[in-house]
C-alpha cells in the first residue's frame, strides 16, 4: 500500500499545481430552479460538468480528483429524487467508464455501498476492475459516504485486525491506513461550489490542512475558467503546516500556471 505524508506528522511536499483536488458539487437543484426545470435536470447537467472537470484535471496534471456525489445524509431527500439519483449513477457508470478507461483514468468509489441495489454495486465493482491499471488520474466518487462513517469504519477495521490489544499504543498511521482513501494523499485543495461554506461531513480526517476554496458558481456552471480561478487562488496561498512565514522565507518554488505552463516565481 502506498504511504503518503501526513500533514500533522510531517510537512508534505507541495507544488503550484495541487496533486489532489476534492470537490463538493453543490448547486444542481438551484441551477435547475433558476431555469424553471425539475431538480433532476440540474443533476443531469452536473454529470456533464464532472466530465469537463476530469478533462481539466488531465490537462493540468492533477493526479487525484475526489467528488462528493451522495452523502450518507442525502437519504433524507425526497424518495423520488433519491431514486432518480441512483438511476443517474447507474447510467453514468454505463456511459462514462469506457471514456475514463480510454483516457487512463482509474475509477474508485468510496462509501458504505451496502445500501445500494445489487445492480449498482455490480457496476461499481466492474468499473473499478476495468480501470484498475490506469495511472493518469485517480477519480474517486464518494457515494453514501460520510466523514464520521469513514473514521468509525476505520476504527472497527483496526479492532478486528487486533488493534484492541494495542490500547494506548495506536498511532495516527494505524488509523490512516484503514480509512477509505488510504490509497491517496490528503487533498491539497478542497472546493465547494454553490455558495455554501461548510464541509458537510466530507473527508473530515483528510482535510486537516487542505486549502479551502468556496465559490458562488453553481456546479453545472463550474467550467474550466471557474476551475482555473480555484487553482489560481490555491497558488496564492502560503502553505505553512504550522510553521511561520519567516521559516518559509528564501523558498522560491516554481509556479505553474493553470494551463500547465511552468514559469519562475
Amino acid at each position: 500500500m502506498a504511504r503518503f505524508a501526513s500533514s500533522t506528522r510531517d510537512i508534505p511536499a507541495t507544488s503550484a499545481v495541487p496533486r489532489h483536488v476534492a470537490i463538493i458539487m453543490d448547486g444542481n437543484g438551484r441551477w435547475a430552479r433558476k431555469r424553471m426545470l425539475p431538480r433532476f435536470a440540474g443533476h443531469r447537467r452536473g454529470v456533464e460538468t464532472v466530465r469537463a472537470t476530469v478533462r481539466s484535471c488531465l490537462e493540468r496534471g492533477i493526479e487525484y480528483l475526489t467528488l462528493f456525489a451522495f452523502s450518507s445524509e442525502n437519504w433524507r431527500r425526497p424518495p423520488e429524487e433519491v431514486s432518480l439519483l441512483m438511476q443517474l449513477f447507474v447510467r453514468a457508470l454505463r456511459e462514462e467508464v469506457v471514456k475514463l478507461d480510454r483516457n487512463g483514468v482509474r475509477l474508485r468509489v468510496i462509501g458504505d455501498l451496502s445500501r445500494f441495489e445489487p445492480e449498482l454495486r455490480t457496476l461499481i465493482e466492474a468499473s473499478e476492475q476495468r480501470t484498475a491499471a490506469n495511472t493518469r488520474l485517480v477519480l474517486t466518487i464518494a457515494a453514501n459516504y460520510g466523514g464520521r462513517w469513514d473514521i468509525l469504519q476505520a476504527v472497527n477495521r483496526l479492532l478486528v485486525s487486533g488493534g484492541a490489544g494495542r490500547c494506548g499504543e495506536l498511532t495516527e498511521g494505524d488509523l490512516a491506513s484503514c480509512l477509505a482513501m488510504s490509497y491517496a494523499p490528503e487533498p491539497d485543495l478542497f472546493i465547494r461550489t454553490g455558495g455554501e461554506q461548510r464541509i458537510s461531513n466530507f473527508l473530515l480526517w483528510q482535510l486537516a490542512y487542505s486549502e479551502i476554496y468556496f465559490t458562488d458558481v453553481l456546479w453545472p456552471e463550474f467550467d474550466a475558467t471557474a476551475f482555473d480561478a480555484a487553482l489560481l487562488s490555491y497558488q496564492q496561498r502560503e502553505r505553512r503546516f504550522g510553521r511561520t512565514s519567516e521559516q518559509l522565507t528564501g523558498d522560491s518554488p516554481a509556479v505553474v500556471a493553470p494551463t500547465g505552463t511552468r514559469r519562475d516565481a
